[in-house]
């Protein structure tokens, strides 16, 4: 018998153009049950009370945790090159008025 080495097990995943493009989203709601996470992406508007999910994402809880660990290594790489991203704390919670100005018709 040869001593072959197998190559590693490769996923082929494609990007479709429409997906490709992406969804910009500025707030993210997370909720979860005993089963799943589910993430709301947000996109909230300067001006605009009204905002609208953009994307949403179902998990189970064990790719939940390992999207969490991959987004802190992801950050911390950041981070070493970029410096440290500022967190910003709203008072208050999520924003209604993104410091843009007031809607009007």
């Amino acid at each position: 018998m040869s001593d072959q080495i197998m190559p590693e097990n490769q996923i082929n995943i494609e990007l479709g153009e429409d997906v490709a493009d992406g969804v910009y989203s500025n707030l993210a709601i997370i909720t979860h049950s005993h089963t799943e996470f589910v993430v709301d992406f947000v996109r909230l508007m300067p001006g605009v009370p009204k905002a609208k999910v953009k994307s949403r994402v179902i998990l189970t809880p064990q790719h939940a945790k390992r999207l969490m660990k991959a987004l802190k290594e992801n950050i911390a790489k950041f981070e070493s090159v970029n410096g440290v991203i500022q967190d910003m704390d709203i008072p208050g919670g999520i924003p209604i008025h993104l410091g843009g100005p007031t809607a009007q018709a």
